[in-house]
């Protein structure tokens, strides 16, 4: 199993920027010459500290200038840590007055000049909003996946994503495979025709339990959810999008595009407890694409069991199969990555400020909002036990959004039932 996101930034950290980044963003910086690239970070929890790491760490322009944060104790725990890392910390140049705290507080954040960009790491049913608002405003961004738990965020991603392109905004996501260099090479070689015509693939992301956060009496109900948030599919999408993403976006990058149709299965068996919101602990789904292929998917978060996170391709003349740091193809024309294999977390970085620096605008917003949707569609067709095509995704009028973004009551919605719970 890899390691937590958070942990495996921080055990690597030592490794440098130098040794990471690549040619393109040596050039990137030398035509910067002594220009800062600011940096503005809005979601202080675990996921957006080590973004905003990795930032730091790819470029060494970066400066991280300002934070915003739903409450006030992440986002100082989260500045603690940075400025505990001795390879960043001179560079964390937060003031007291750059530090905003509240629902609001991304928007304060970007009314401020000295961002160039933004990084966008609340828990994910903010994602809409915020990438929107970060386009209007003139930012690049990197935002973490999934970028929406819904179809109508993915709507509204999608046309800020076209408005980025258009006013040549850099927009790359958080789906750090497709930066990674054995996924790239094994991508090069099965478009090439490496493994034949693809005829089937499988994905899996298998492990245990995450954590979570108790209720304590001071907390709203909103609070505590947002805290809480992993469990709530108006906040994580469940974990078929907010973990299980990663690998469906594989299979989208392998077959050329999304998949037609989704139908499958899931439930709640091991996490019923209320502190686990009303997600489901497993699903299987299998994926129709357009080619004739079909992939089965399998995501499970429950302890005891063995895990499984990789990506398996099956073409008519090999199969390749792909993990973090591992690519091996089988058939008429065999190979294993064997090269330097930078660290993908920090790659994804380097590369956005290679866009920025050399006036190269990439835009990845149309893609992984294409992923974000299939993972939608699949969670979709386990909630509801019907077959969803991708079309009917993302024509689906679903908002999870709450009535407001207010501390107060809140009620846990319903767990799915299928059969029983409707398509919208």
């Amino acid at each position: 199993m890899p390691l937590p996101r958070r942990d495996f930034i921080f055990s690597t950290a030592a490794l440098g920027a130098a040794a990471m980044a690549p040619a393109a963003l040596a050039r990137g910086a030398r035509a910067r010459e002594a220009q800062t690239l600011g940096i503005g970070l809005i979601g202080c929890g675990g996921r957006g500290t080590g973004a905003a790491a990795d930032a730091l760490s790819a470029s060494p322009q970066a400066q991280l200038v300002a934070m915003a944060d739903l409450v006030p104790d992440r986002l100082e725990g989260s500045l603690g840590n940075l400025r505990g890392e001795e390879e960043i910390a001179e560079r964390i140049v937060v003031g007291d007055n750059a530090r905003y705290v509240g629902f609001d507080a991304y928007k304060q954040l970007l009314e401020r000049n000295d961002i160039d960009v933004v990084i966008l790491a609340t828990p994910p049913g903010f994602r809409p909003i915020h990438f929107e608002a970060a386009v209007d405003a003139g930012k690049h961004v990197f935002m973490e996946k999934p970028v929406a738990v819904d179809p109508t965020g993915v709507r509204k991603v999608m046309a800020a994503a076209e408005k980025a392109k258009r006013t040549n905004r850099c927009v790359v996501a958080g789906t750090q495979r497709r930066h990674e260099r054995s996924y790239l090479e094994a991508m090069k070689r099965v478009h090439d025709g490496a493994i034949g015509e693809i005829v089937s693939a499988r994905c899996y992301w298998n492990q245990g339990g995450l954590w979570v956060h108790q209720r304590r009496p001071e907390y709203s109900d909103m609070e505590w959810q947002c805290r809480n948030w992993l469990y709530f599919p108006w906040l994580s999408g469940d974990h078929i999008c907010e973990q299980h993403i990663h690998n469906l976006d594989v299979v989208n990058w392998a077959m050329g595009g999304p998949p037609v149709r989704a139908m499958g299965v899931g439930g709640r068996q091991a996490r019923t407890g209320p502190e686990y919101g009303s997600i489901y602990d497993h699903f299987a789904i299998q994926f129709d694409y357009a080619n004739g292929a079909s992939c089965t998917s399998m995501c499970r978060q429950i302890d005891g069991c063995p895990p499984r996170v990789e990506e398996v391709i099956v073409g008519t003349e090999g199969t390749l199969t792909t993990r973090p740091g591992y690519a091996k193809i089988t058939g008429r024309t065999p190979w294993e990555f064997k090269g330097e294999n930078p660290n993908p977390y920090q790659q994804e970085h380097a590369d956005l400020a290679a866009a920025i620096a050399s006036g190269t605008p990439v835009n990845e917003g149309q893609r992984v909002a294409e992923s974000t949707l299939t993972a939608v569609m699949g969670r979709l067709a386990a909630y509801t036990g019907q077959v969803i095509t991708f079309d009917e995704a993302l024509a689906s009028q679903l908002d999870l959004a709450p009535p407001a973004y207010v501390f107060g009551p809140l009620p846990t919605p319903a767990v799915a039932i299928p059969g029983k719970t409707k398509m919208v």
